[in-house]
């Protein structure tokens, strides 16, 4: 019997074991890589919205002369190609944010290992490895967050851009994206608010500062920190002599040439804030504004820096913190400058606007203007200046020694109360005055009883200077305001203010005018004089000294000032004809 043989079955090679092995790990690789992937890019943005944007609307203040007062929202200037814009500006922002630009694919594994030795070598971070093309991938799509997970989006989308747009492309687009600080998106927009050029023409130092900008457009901004912006471009042109993008010579006449323009101040905040609130209530459906307004510069700066200056001073000796400002354009009542306080930065509260206070005797112009209206009385008539009575009332005159009968003029330049109680009666009463108060455009409330002869009514500055522009413009009655023109969407729409009307007489103005020269010039508001120069104007002084007027007028222009404290506490003997009238005069001179 033979033996039949048994074929043991056949092992599986190494070579086969270790493919079989590599495919399963492959698959189970390519299955891990996938849900890593997912897990990194399943709220990615689209990368094909490259060009396309939200933003917050934007508007910007322009004052009479162009100059820029005040932007919000989100600003973008003109889109710009590379051939409009002095070569200067691209080669600024390689040499400082990344040199191997033309050279890599989106990502610089040169340029990260160079910062990881930098770091490591300093103990602190202290460079990044970040390429533009990244750079540019976090501003259109991603936050400001640094996870591992928005560093990986930030390397694909780089990666997607990189072979979507060419290199000039992506500098195109980051240039005019790129937010640069104060609101302004695009090196156009941020050469427009921070040196009043388009970006077509700025020069290599503006453009040193512009590509300064990106690595912390706050802390570098050219208007709120302007050494750390100029020592921010110093950097940027040592780095441009480094790549040989500019010469050391050019390098030494950039940095000799940097001068930022002069920081302003509050940029008239109260102002724009005044005017914004009136276009967005009147055009809420307008999206991008530019508000073309009346405002004068020159007056404004030496409205703000003399208020702020004598409230420093004597201000703070005779117990007075706040005070406002108004230079009203006596014609068409175009307002030039408006001071609403101390500092627009600690307390935007507009006085000049939204404050009620009594006026005193600054009031006194309107019950004087309707005796004359009515034909009661002129300049030249006589009043008594003597005590009287009215249902247990009885004004005082402060140190007026009473002469028995003077001029309605003397009365008025000297402020005697008494006498201004008379002329109220020779007007028509309490009604007479309220309507002549109406006829000059006072809208708050007026008393109906003698006691408006002395300024009991409670008005804004800006309305009791609008007042008395009728009184010194020959009789017209005007509407403060501050917009010229609105332009939005390339379209401009005039801002018509409603005509002066007839508001008094000429011969009535011209009788409140001589008569308010004569406060100036022997009266009660002395201080306010100019040499050389016809002013006029009326003081007013309230109870206990709580508030201090002085309404003037100079040349074509009304001045209306406010001294006081915000919660009614009295001041050390400020009176009308005091630090008022020699803040109008200051501000005049400051002007001039």
């Amino acid at each position: 019997m033979s033996r039949t043989a048994t074929a043991s079955p056949r092992r599986p090679s190494l070579a086969w074991v270790l493919l079989r092995w590599l495919i399963i790990l492959g698959i189970w690789g390519a299955i891990a890589l996938g849900a890593v992937l997912l897990w990194f890019t399943h709220d990615m943005p689209r990368p094909d919205v490259a060009t396309q944007h939200t933003r917050r609307p934007a508007a910007a203040v322009l004052a009479a002369d162009g100059s820029l007062l005040m932007t919000q929202g989100d600003l973008f200037g003109e889109v710009l190609t590379l051939r409009d814009m002095p070569r200067a500006i691209p080669d600024a922002l390689i040499a400082i944010e990344d040199r191997r630009f033309r050279a890599h694919w989106g990502i610089d594994p040169v340029g990260v290992a160079r910062a990881l030795w930098a770091n490591w070598s300093e103990g602190d971070v202290v460079q990044g490895g970040s390429t533009l093309t990244q750079q540019l991938a976090k501003n259109l799509f991603l936050s400001a967050d640094r996870s591992l997970r928005r560093k990986v989006q930030e390397a694909l989308l780089a990666l997607w851009l990189e072979r979507r747009f060419s290199k000039d492309q992506l500098l195109e687009i980051y240039l005019n994206r790129v937010y640069l600080g104060g609101g302004a998106y695009g090196v156009d927009a941020a050469a427009r608010l921070f040196f009043g050029v388009s970006a077509r023409r700025v020069n290599l130092w503006q453009a040193a500062v512009l590509a300064g900008l990106p690595q912390a457009p706050s802390r570098t901004n050219p208007r709120s920190n302007p050494d750390a912006a100029l020592a921010r471009g110093r950097e940027v042109l040592r780095t441009m002599v480094e790549t040989g993008a500019i010469t050391q010579a050019q390098h030494d006449q950039a940095v000799a040439q940097m001068e930022l323009p002069p920081r302003p101040g509050t940029g008239g905040g109260w102002f724009t804030d005044w005017v914004v609130d009136q276009v967005e209530e009147a055009h809420p459906q307008l999206r991008d504004i530019t508000i073309r307004a009346t405002l004068d510069p020159r007056w404004q700066n030496a409205a703000e820096t003399r208020l702020r200056a004598l409230l420093a001073a004597e201000g703070a000796q005779a117990e007075v913190s706040q005070g406002a400002i108004i230079v009203l354009d006596a014609a068409s009542g175009a307002v030039r400058a408006m001071v609403g306080g101390r500092d627009y930065r600690s307390s935007p509260f507009n006085r000049a606007v939204a404050a009620r206070r009594q006026p005193g005797s600054a009031f006194k112009a309107v019950v004087y203007a309707a005796a004359i209206e009515a034909g009661a009385a002129s300049p030249g008539s006589m009043v008594a200046d003597g005590p009287l009575t009215r249902r247990g009332w009885s004004p005082g005159n402060g140190q007026w020694r009473t002469r028995g009968e003077i001029t309605l003029e003397e009365a008025f330049a000297q402020s005697v109360n008494t006498a201004a109680v008379r002329v109220l009666d020779m007007g028509g009463g309490p009604a007479a005055t309220r309507a002549m108060a109406q006829r000059l455009g006072i809208r708050s409330p007026v008393p109906n009883n003698a006691s408006v002869a002395l300024g009991t009514a409670e008005v804004t500055l800006l309305e009791l200077t609008a007042a008395y522009a009728a009184l010194v413009n020959g009789g017209r009655r005007v509407t403060p305001h501050g917009i010229r023109e609105l332009v939005s969407e390339g379209r401009a729409q005039p801002m018509r203010a409603p005509p002066p009307e007839v508001a008094i007489s000429a011969e009535t103005a011209a009788a409140m005018r001589r008569m308010m020269v004569a406060v100036v010039t022997s009266g009660t508001g002395r201080q306010a004089a100019l040499r050389g120069t016809v002013t006029g104007g009326k003081t007013g002084t309230t109870q206990d000294y709580k508030d201090a007027w002085f309404i003037g007028f100079f040349e074509g222009v009304v001045i209306g000032v406010w001294l006081g404290n915000d919660r009614g506490e009295p001041m050390e003997q400020v009176r009308g004809g005091t630090m008022p009238a020699r803040l109008f005069r200051e501000v005049i001179d400051a002007a001039r």
